[in-house]
C-alpha cells in the first residue's frame, strides 16, 4: 500500500510540474477566453478548442514563488524517483537481498525518508503559491474591474500528490521498523531437556 501511494503521489507530482494549470483567469471582457498560468508557459484557450501556450520569458524575471517552485518541483520529482527505487528491493515480495534482512530494513528506510521529503517538496510550493493567489485576490488596492487569478487544477493535484507522496514514505519506513530478522530454531538436540524427557546423547554414546 505505501508503494502504491508513493508511485501514485510521484506520478501526480511530475504532472503537476509540468501542465499550465497552477492558476486560472477569466476575463469578464472576453469570456470566450481563458488565460491558465504554469511554472513553464502561459496558455490561452478559446472557446472554439484552440490553446496557444507561450513560454516565460526569463527565469530571473519570474517571481520569487514561481522560481522557488520550479526548482522544489524537480526536486520533489528527483527525490520521489529516488525513493521509490531505493524501496522496491525492500519489499517483502522483491526477491533482491532475501538473504540480507538488515539491508532490506535500511533499504525501506532511505526510500521512505527520500518520499517523505519529496512530499515536503512538493506541498511546499503548491501552498506558497496557492497562499499568494489569495493574497492578490483579496487584494483592496487592486480595483474590482482587473481580472484576479484563481486556483487552478494543478494546484488541488499537487496538494493531493504531496499527501500520497508523504503518506507511502511513511507506510514504507513504519513497515521497515516493523520488520524483524528471525532468528532460525535451535536443533532438538540443543534445546533445554522437557521434563520426563532425557537430553540427547553425545556422539560417544550414539549407536551406529
Amino acid at each position: 500500500g505505501g508503494m502504491l501511494l508513493a508511485l501514485l503521489g510521484w506520478v501526480s507530482s511530475c504532472v503537476t510540474t509540468f501542465v499550465p494549470l497552477w492558476k486560472n483567469l477569466n476575463l469578464d471582457l472576453n469570456e470566450l477566453e481563458v488565460w491558465t498560468m504554469g511554472l513553464w508557459q502561459v496558455c490561452i484557450a478559446r472557446e472554439e478548442g484552440a490553446v496557444e501556450c507561450r513560454a516565460h520569458g526569463s527565469f530571473l524575471a519570474l517571481p520569487a514563488e514561481l522560481r522557488a517552485s520550479r526548482l522544489l518541483m524537480c526536486l520533489s520529482n528527483g527525490l520521489g524517483l529516488l525513493g521509490c527505487l531505493l524501496a522496491a528491493p525492500g519489499l517483502e515480495g522483491w526477491r533482491a537481498c532475501e538473504d540480507k534482512p538488515g539491508l532490506k530494513r535500511r533499504l525501506l528506510l532511505a526510500g521512505g525518508a527520500a518520499l517523505g521529503a519529496a512530499g515536503m517538496a512538493t506541498l511546499a510550493p503548491v501552498s506558497w503559491v496557492a497562499y499568494n493567489t489569495v493574497l492578490d485576490f483579496w487584494d483592496d488596492t487592486v480595483p474590482d474591474i482587473v481580472p484576479r487569478w484563481e486556483f487552478g487544477e494543478a494546484t488541488f493535484l499537487g496538494w493531493f500528490a504531496g499527501a500520497f507522496l508523504a503518506a507511502g514514505g511513511l507506510l514504507l519506513a513504519c513497515s521497515a521498523r516493523s520488520t524483524r530478522t528471525t532468528t532460525p530454531a535451535a536443533p532438538a538436540c540443543h534445546r533445554p531437556p522437557a521434563a520426563g524427557h532425557h537430553p540427547c546423547p553425545r556422539n560417544a554414546d550414539l549407536v551406529i
